[in-house]
């Protein structure tokens, strides 16, 4: 159980790294007239994704479940996988990439990377690491509960992004 506490940990410890990229893009965008939308759904996101971080600890040790290595080492790799492409994304948007929703006039909609095989593949990896982190200690209850909320948060949240990107078009 310790490993899976320290992979929860990690991944939160990766949860900070992006809110300190996403706290230096605003800052970017917004001096650049930059309009930020969407804002009523943010405080349920960072509620949501703490509240999977804590779950995942929670569950699989307040009621014991077991690490099954095939299922387990499969998560895994597909926490790590998610990750990976997460900073794609945020590599590949650079200074538009934020947890936000902003968007600075006069820049033109990224199409190359990640985004020239999908529309929004930051959220491909979000829905694939909130199932895969808690079931790597076997945590279905919390995989379960976390893809029903945010599905629909990402409902709120894609709309408001379409909402804002029409604008680049």
């Amino acid at each position: 159980m310790s490993w899976y506490v320290a992979l929860v940990l990690a991944v939160g410890a990766e949860r900070l790294a992006e809110l300190v990229v996403a706290t230096r893009n605003a800052r970017w965008s917004l001096a650049r007239g930059g309009v930020e939308s969407g804002q009523g759904h943010w405080p349920f996101m960072v509620v949501l994704h703490t509240g999977l971080l804590v779950a995942c600890v929670a569950e699989a040790g307040a009621l014991d479940r077991p690490f099954l290595p095939a299922l387990g080492w499969t998560c895994t790799a597909l926490v790590a996988s998610s990750q990976a492409l997460r900073w794609w994304c945020i590599a590949t948007l650079g200074r538009q990439w934020n947890t936000r929703v902003i968007v600075v006039p006069g820049l033109e909609r990224v199409e190359r990377g990640p985004y020239r095989l999908l529309r929004h593949p930051n959220y491909v990896a979000v829905v694939v690491e909130g199932v895969a982190l808690p079931l790597v200690h076997s945590a279905w209850l919390t995989a379960t509960v976390f893809t029903v909320l945010n599905a629909g948060l990402l409902r709120v949240r894609l709309a408001s992004e379409e909402r804002a990107l029409q604008s680049l078009a």
